[in-house]
């Protein structure tokens, strides 16, 4: 049966670790299919929307590279990839999307790193990474 991992990525070392992680189960079950997804939340004026999605859509673009890099440097070895950047949605955790595309992909296995990019270090969990155990509907992973 192919199982299906989901990796979120921000670009933080935590989140290369877990593409590390997936790849490695991927080498192990050679019919994983693995999934690398950024999820962008918008910043800028949440007064105007189109402003918002606009400054939303060009970070989106922006880390579509980095996941270009990342599906380029494995192909060699491993299963191709997915990469994906998804733009959430105003002041919405991007956990919410990460687990409405486990969802809708049928993900088995998520796999997140327990803090990301974000300025604020928290003691436990990182608020997105903490979103993703509390909502999704499949086993999830946490990289520290």
């Amino acid at each position: 049966m192919k199982e299906k991992i989901l990796v979120a990525y921000d670009g933080s070392e935590l989140s290369k670790k877990a593409i590390q992680e997936a790849l490695s189960k991927e080498s192990v079950n050679n019919e994983a299919e693995v999934h690398v997804i950024s999820v962008i939340k918008p910043t800028g004026p949440f007064t105007n929307a189109k402003m918002s999605e606009s400054i939303g859509t060009e970070l989106a673009d922006q880390l579509k590279k980095d996941l270009e890099k990342i599906k380029e440097e494995f192909k060699t070895v491993h299963h191709p990839i997915v990469t994906e950047a998804l733009v959430g949605k105003g002041e919405n955790n991007p956990g919410i999307k990460i687990c409405e595309y486990a969802n809708k992909n049928d993900i088995d296995l998520i796999i997140i790193g327990n803090r990301g990019l974000g300025n604020v270090k928290k003691f436990f969990l990182g608020s997105v990474s903490n979103n993703v155990v509390q909502h999704a509907k499949c086993p999830v992973l946490v990289i520290k």
